[in-house]
Protein backbone atom coordinates (compact mmCIF):
# COMPACT_ATOMS: atom_id res chain seq x y z
CA UNK A 1 0.00 0.00 0.00
CA UNK A 2 1.18 3.27 -1.12
CA UNK A 3 1.40 5.20 2.39
CA UNK A 4 1.75 8.38 0.79
CA UNK A 5 -1.37 7.95 -1.37
CA UNK A 6 -3.19 6.46 1.66
CA UNK A 7 -2.60 9.93 3.57
CA UNK A 8 -3.81 11.94 0.67
CA UNK A 9 -7.17 9.79 0.62
CA UNK A 10 -7.75 9.80 3.96
CA UNK A 11 -6.90 13.83 3.92
CA UNK A 12 -9.45 14.40 1.25
CA UNK A 13 -12.14 11.80 3.00
CA UNK A 14 -11.34 14.12 6.08
CA UNK A 15 -12.33 17.44 4.36
CA UNK A 16 -15.44 15.62 2.30
CA UNK A 17 -16.71 11.96 4.04
CA UNK A 18 -19.01 12.06 1.16
CA UNK A 19 -16.27 11.94 -1.96
CA UNK A 20 -16.62 8.48 -3.32
CA UNK A 21 -14.31 9.02 -5.79
CA UNK A 22 -11.40 9.41 -3.03
CA UNK A 23 -13.39 6.68 -1.05
CA UNK A 24 -13.28 4.09 -3.65
CA UNK A 25 -9.88 4.47 -4.39
CA UNK A 26 -8.50 4.29 -0.19
CA UNK A 27 -10.88 1.38 -0.99
CA UNK A 28 -8.89 -0.11 -3.94
CA UNK A 29 -5.44 0.53 -1.71
CA UNK A 30 -6.37 -1.68 1.13
CA UNK A 31 -7.67 -4.44 -1.36
CA UNK A 32 -4.03 -4.53 -2.62
CA UNK A 33 -2.65 -5.66 0.77
CA UNK A 34 -5.59 -8.27 1.64
CA UNK A 35 -7.70 -6.01 3.84
CA UNK A 36 -10.31 -7.01 2.47
CA UNK A 37 -12.52 -5.89 6.06
CA UNK A 38 -12.06 -2.28 5.04
CA UNK A 39 -11.94 -2.29 1.53
CA UNK A 40 -15.48 -3.90 2.44
CA UNK A 41 -16.49 -1.23 4.52
CA UNK A 42 -15.85 1.48 2.37
CA UNK A 43 -17.51 -0.04 -0.43
CA UNK A 44 -20.71 -0.62 1.46
CA UNK A 45 -20.28 3.01 2.85
CA UNK A 46 -20.23 4.13 -0.95
CA UNK A 47 -23.33 1.78 -1.81
CA UNK A 48 -25.57 3.31 0.90
CA UNK A 49 -24.66 6.48 0.18
CA UNK A 50 -23.87 7.40 -3.44
CA UNK A 51 -25.73 4.02 -4.85
CA UNK A 52 -25.11 6.00 -8.41
CA UNK A 53 -20.96 5.13 -8.16
CA UNK A 54 -21.45 2.19 -10.71
CA UNK A 55 -17.67 1.17 -9.98
CA UNK A 56 -18.54 -0.05 -6.55
CA UNK A 57 -21.06 -2.88 -7.29
CA UNK A 58 -18.44 -4.76 -9.31
CA UNK A 59 -15.29 -4.68 -6.28
CA UNK A 60 -18.13 -5.27 -3.31
CA UNK A 61 -20.04 -8.23 -5.24
CA UNK A 62 -16.21 -9.90 -6.23
CA UNK A 63 -15.75 -9.28 -2.08
CA UNK A 64 -18.84 -11.07 -1.49
CA UNK A 65 -18.62 -13.93 -3.55
CA UNK A 66 -14.14 -14.38 -2.82
CA UNK A 67 -16.11 -14.91 0.61
CA UNK A 68 -18.47 -17.50 -0.28
CA UNK A 69 -21.86 -14.51 0.17
CA UNK A 70 -22.69 -15.82 -3.64
CA UNK A 71 -26.37 -14.63 -2.55
CA UNK A 72 -25.46 -11.47 -2.01
CA UNK A 73 -22.72 -10.92 -4.97
CA UNK A 74 -25.51 -11.96 -7.15
CA UNK A 75 -27.78 -9.33 -5.70
CA UNK A 76 -24.95 -6.59 -5.77
CA UNK A 77 -23.82 -7.68 -9.13
CA UNK A 78 -28.01 -7.17 -10.70
CA UNK A 79 -28.17 -4.00 -8.54
CA UNK A 80 -25.11 -2.91 -10.74
CA UNK A 81 -25.83 -3.79 -13.81
CA UNK A 82 -29.79 -1.47 -13.32
CA UNK A 83 -27.40 1.51 -11.88
CA UNK A 84 -24.80 0.98 -15.08
CA UNK A 85 -28.09 1.48 -17.52
CA UNK A 86 -29.54 3.98 -15.72
CA UNK A 87 -26.36 5.84 -16.34
CA UNK A 88 -25.52 4.78 -19.68
CA UNK A 89 -22.81 3.12 -18.62
CA UNK A 90 -22.46 -0.11 -20.82
CA UNK A 91 -19.37 -1.00 -20.65
CA UNK A 92 -19.97 -1.19 -17.10
CA UNK A 93 -23.00 -3.30 -17.02
CA UNK A 94 -21.35 -6.01 -19.74
CA UNK A 95 -18.60 -6.49 -17.03
CA UNK A 96 -21.04 -7.09 -14.61
CA UNK A 97 -23.49 -9.57 -16.64
CA UNK A 98 -20.01 -11.41 -17.16
CA UNK A 99 -19.19 -11.23 -13.04
CA UNK A 100 -23.04 -13.18 -13.24
CA UNK A 101 -21.90 -15.41 -15.55
CA UNK A 102 -19.10 -16.47 -13.91
CA UNK A 103 -20.80 -16.76 -10.35
CA UNK A 104 -23.46 -18.93 -11.91
CA UNK A 105 -20.59 -20.74 -13.57
CA UNK A 106 -19.16 -21.32 -9.97
CA UNK A 107 -22.75 -22.99 -9.26
CA UNK A 108 -23.99 -20.17 -7.47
Amino acid sequence: MNDTRVKKLKEFLDADPADSFSRFALALEHLKTGDTGTAQHHFEYILDHDPEYVGVYYHLGKLYQSDGNAQKALKTFTNGIAAARQASDLHAASELEQAISELESEGA
